[in-house]
């Protein structure tokens, strides 16, 4: 399974209102889309916008019920190692730009200027931090900006807001956590704990000589954090976990390989596999001829999609789509059964996760044939496989793959 990051999107002014994915020369992912079946995939439910971790749990193989309560923070945590102590508390950061002002911080940059570099020293600077009230936290880097929060201590809660703004951050600035229910004295002491933070790390990353550097060269400081998500490790079992199938996933975006990690699937990492538009596409695709090999599943995920999308650039989500479509080349064989989807859609006009539905695709070399003849949000809706959500396409791939027996009743969770 081909995972593109964020590959649908909407009409784009300057592409006379084509999609990146229309416009784009997709001869390999058309070819596919002719000799096998389409359709237009909701991760959860029509129009209902997802982040990469709810998507990615969906087609890894996760029920309904399990992937809308795990939290994205536990899943990062997973990713950079953090695996052993299932009572810590676990949140997704982000390295971020902040101006301090008499009543708060006000945020520059969510991501730093998508700091790449240095993080490592940023954290290490942070240290292990005593909070108070017997909590401790520290800090953990995960891919470019992104940083795992784990806070330590006796009797924490989750059930707190973030201190991320979001897309209205530049008129919230950093939010103050707080206890969902002001009642519940855990809660309190935990929103408290992290109020306390953002200003340390503040005091101690502002004057950090890397920081210095940056501004010296007209970059943004990574001068605080930003968080969300908040959670535990959880206890999950996905459906090909359940099929005893040997699974292997090769990506390098810290989430996905958590996921992984979380799962039990056999992760793929090189230096090269980057969760940008420089990641070695070749070599992504080599690994995953290598895995196919000993595996039953193998799901290659590739992030760029998503970044060109969040940074506004429909002409590079166009230029990488078409690369990745030469990458995949080797892939395209009378043995295989092949599927092209996403986690999600990505909005490239506005940078936001949307809850349009996903151009997919799954070609059997002795499955089904419908009437689609290229890859495309429009082709697409037109496909075989109508408009089904991501459990129902792990399903139907799984399905071609001739792997599934008739319905039992332990099935019921993997299709409610």
């Amino acid at each position: 399974m081909i995972i593109l990051d964020g590959l649908g999107d909407r009409g784009i002014p300057a592409f006379g209102g084509k999609t990146p994915l229309e416009a784009a020369e997709t001869p390999n992912m058309d070819r596919l889309a002719s000799a096998g079946q389409c359709g237009l995939v909701d991760p959860l439910f029509p129009g209902m916008p997802v982040g990469t971790h709810t998507g990615i749990c969906l087609l890894f193989g996760l029920s309904k019920q399990d992937t809308v309560k795990l939290a994205r923070g536990p899943i990062e945590a997973t990713g950079v190692g953090l695996n052993s102590n299932d009572q810590a508390l676990y949140f997704r950061c982000n390295f971020a730009t902040l101006k301090k002002h008499e009543n708060g911080y006000d945020i520059i940059d969510r991501r730093a200027g998508r700091i790449n570099s240095g993080t490592e020293a940023l954290a290490t600077a942070v240290g292990t931090i005593d909070l108070g009230d017997s909590i401790t936290a520290s800090l953990h880097p995960a891919t470019q900006h992104r940083v795992v929060l784990q806070l330590e201590g006796n009797r924490l809660s989750h059930d707190i807001s973030n201190t991320d703004s979001g897309n209205q951050y530049r008129t919230k600035g950093l939010l103050p956590c707080l206890a969902n229910d002001p009642s519940d004295d855990i809660a309190v002491k935990t929103a408290g704990a992290v109020n306390r933070l953002m200003d340390i790390v503040y005091q101690r990353l502002s004057q950090h000589p890397l920081n210095r550097e940056r501004i010296e060269n007209n970059l943004p400081p990574a001068n605080g954090i930003i968080c969300r998500s908040p959670g535990r490790l959880p206890k999950v079992k996905p459906l090909l976990n359940q099929l005893k199938l040997r699974t292997a996933v090769i990506s390098g975006e810290r989430t996905v390989l958590g996921l992984g990690e979380l799962l039990g699937y056999d992760l793929f990492v090189k230096d090269s596999f980057t969760a940008s538009q420089d990641t070695d596409l070749h070599a992504k695709v080599k690994t995953a001829m290598e895995a196919l090999e000993d595996h039953d599943m193998v799901y290659l995920h590739i992030k760029a999609t998503d970044i060109h999308s969040h940074d506004l650039d429909p002409t590079g989500k166009c230029d990488i789509l078409a690369k990745i479509d030469d990458a995949i080349t080797p892939l395209i064989s009378d043995s295989l059964v092949i599927a092209v989807t996403a986690d999600h859609s990505t909005d490239t006009n506005t940078g936001r996760h949307t809850g349009d539905p996903i151009p997919s695709l799954i070609y059997n070399p002795r499955g089904r044939v419908d009437g689609c003849t290229a890859f495309s949000e429009l082709a697409c809706s037109s496909g075989g496989m109508g408009r089904i959500n991501s459990s129902g396409f792990i399903m139907t791939m799984l399905d071609q793959m001739n792997l599934l027996e008739n319905f039992r009743p332990k099935d019921s969770d993997f299709i409610a």
